[in-house]
């Protein structure tokens, strides 16, 4: 009886796995990525070329600086996540600050002019979305239009003048205190903090953030799907105006000085911060951390350039072209996931 051999059958391979993406691809695909890389160069950039750049004193001014134009620009990232834009964002702040600063002036205690102030900031959002929703016009009109009103409304108010702070409560963000006796820090730091993680929580861990993205994704489509988008809208509008109001706090607790003329450019550099932290200007992508770094990159451009003795126009010059590289950028993104 012969009995035969046969050899075991070899190994079935592996199935093919799909390619995955490489750690570079990753990176690219990671809208903060491009801020963070900009902030990097740019530091090590200004380190290299100045002699001041890393001193406590200066790092100090940087966020100091960047607290008016990132607090603008966190409501700022809040309509343009819905496809819209704020042009009148930095003169909703100033308005503010000039009521609250007057009122103050005016024997009122400065608690209660400062809820003036931020009563008025969030009734103005509330206009503006409402004439969003309501009217169905673009945002760009809208806040184009707002802009000029409370610009001319602000020197109005002013008569030419402007209105020094001195109240506790209104410069309270300004207050100044030492960590570890040499590293300065001011109230409005701690503000800054509590605002940029209250905001990050609301979009990325509630409804209603789920609802602001798919509004601005796709607004048709979001009411489609059972979103209240007019409602969803307006809170957006309301929620930013608080937030501008939150910024001439900031600003007041600065410089304790109310100036119809100040933060002429405000807007222009909060829409900057919003596009080069990689949010989107046609909706839907983007976010507070990726604001935050943009803001930065903004600040410490500003502060490097002055620091190398530049020309401020040039310093223009240079957030256009940043500005412009952004939404370029952006394009091509949204074109490829096309």
């Amino acid at each position: 009886m012969t009995t035969t051999h046969t050899s075991p059958a070899p190994p079935e391979a592996p199935a093919a796995r799909p390619p995955g993406k490489s750690l570079f691809a990753r990176l690219i695909g990671n809208a903060a990525a491009g801020p963070l890389a900009a902030l990097v160069i740019a530091v090590v950039v200004f380190a290299l070329t100045t002699d001041t750049f890393f001193n406590l004193d200066n790092g100090s001014l940087i966020v100091e600086q960047f607290l008016v134009v990132g607090t603008l620009a966190l409501g700022q990232t809040l309509i343009i996540l819905t496809a819209g834009i704020d042009l009148a964002n930095a003169a909703i702040m100033v308005l503010g600050t000039l009521v609250i600063a007057k009122l103050g002036q005016h024997s009122m205690p400065g608690g209660l002019a400062l809820l003036v102030g931020v009563l008025l900031c969030t009734a103005i959002g509330a206009v503006s979305g409402t004439l969003v929703t309501r009217l169905r016009l673009p945002p760009f009109i809208v806040t184009l239009g707002v802009l000029s009103v409370l610009t001319a409304t602000g020197q109005l108010f002013a008569n030419g003048e402007s209105f020094a702070v001195t109240s506790g409560v209104l410069t309270f963000l300004g207050k100044r205190s030492y960590l570890f006796g040499q590293i300065e820090v001011t109230n409005g730091m701690g503000v800054a903090i509590v605002l940029i993680v209250g905001l990050w929580f609301l979009l990325t861990q509630t409804s209603w953030g789920r609802n602001v993205y798919a509004v601005g994704d796709d607004e048709e489509a979001a009411r489609l799907t059972g979103i209240n988008t007019r409602r969803t809208l307006l809170s957006v509008y309301v929620l930013a105006g608080f937030v501008y109001a939150i910024a001439a706090w900031q600003a007041l607790g600065r410089i304790p000085n109310a100036d119809p003329n100040a933060f002429q450019t405000g807007n222009l550099d909060s829409i900057t911060a919003v596009v080069i932290g990689g949010t989107s200007l046609f909706g839907g992508r983007g976010g507070i951390p990726g604001t935050v770094l943009g803001a930065l990159v903004v600040t410490v451009l500003t502060n490097g350039l002055t620091q190398a003795g530049i020309d401020s126009l040039y310093q223009q010059v240079a957030t256009g072209i940043l500005v412009i590289v952004a939404v370029a950028v952006d394009r091509v993104v949204r074109r490829r996931a096309a």
